[in-house]
């Protein structure tokens, strides 16, 4: 795990910024992106994990240069950052992780889970190999992280925010779907188990999202059943977010929410 070279960073005030650590932040047209820009011009400090290696496997492939441009536009808001490259299949990555995000910036206050293993795959062509990985990096990274966040958390009751991302689909994407649901079932149980951390815990799914993933056919069938006919953007994932790690969010609790725009 290493960390990218950042812009120098703006002082801390005298009015501390909250940090949030996102994870899965690999890309600048990503949700996880949006989701930082976002927090940060809302008065949040920002760390954000990416992992180079995932993006060069997969069709879009790596985009050089990403961490830092997102860093930038980060301080770009007034917001301190650190971009921190780790590999999630690894358990002793969150660990480092929040290590890197706290010695570089403070204690975390929000953490957002917007990291994922997506390869397309069904029920009779899956592979061991593929299905233990899904699991490893969308479910058992996501209870290692809310782990070590529980742990480590320290502020103030009532201001703490765990929100994961999630997906239903499931047919010929199978590791995925399973995995997420998996995701699902740990980001609630924290609404109950950290509840005397005064801290939330919900899980958004924001259905197809635009980040550059689908094609023509897919996205014009996409938009022919969704009632606004558009596609989701990361902003309106990033949107959501924010109002849940805002002070008015405090009261939306345990809850898996819809964001998809009505999308069949």
């Amino acid at each position: 795990m290493t960390t990218a070279d950042e812009s120098p960073q703006p002082q801390p005030s005298a009015s501390a910024r909250p940090l949030a650590l996102i994870t899965g932040v690999g890309r600048t047209i990503g949700i996880g992106a949006g989701i930082a820009r976002q927090l940060a011009a809302s008065g949040w400090d920002i760390a954000f994990t990416y992992w180079t290696p995932y993006d060069r496997r997969m069709s879009w492939g790596e985009e050089q240069g990403a961490a830092a441009a997102i860093a930038a536009s980060v301080t770009g808001q007034g917001a301190r950052t650190v971009a921190i490259e780790a590999d999630l299949v690894d358990p002793d990555a969150p660990s480092r992780v929040f290590d890197e995000a706290e010695r570089r910036i403070g204690p975390v206050t929000a953490l957002v889970l917007s990291h994922a293993e997506s390869v397309d795959s069904g029920l009779l062509d899956t592979t061991v190999e593929s299905f233990d990985r899904h699991f490893a990096v969308n479910a058992r990274a996501t209870w290692l992280l809310i782990r070590e966040y529980g742990l480590r958390f320290r502020a103030a009751p009532g201001s703490g925010r765990i929100i994961a991302l999630t997906s239903d689909h499931t047919v010929g994407n199978l590791p995925y779907g399973a995995s997420k649901g998996a995701l699902d079932r740990i980001t609630l149980a924290a609404s109950h188990e950290l509840a005397h951390l005064g801290v939330t815990a919900n899980v958004i799914n924001p259905g197809p999202v635009d980040t550059g993933w689908m094609n023509d056919d897919l996205s014009q069938l996409l938009v022919r059943n969704t009632p606004l006919g558009r596609l989701g953007t990361p902003q309106d994932t990033a949107h959501l977010v924010d109002f849940l790690c805002s002070p008015q969010g405090q009261w939306v609790n345990g809850q898996l929410l819809k964001s998809n725009g009505g999308s069949a």
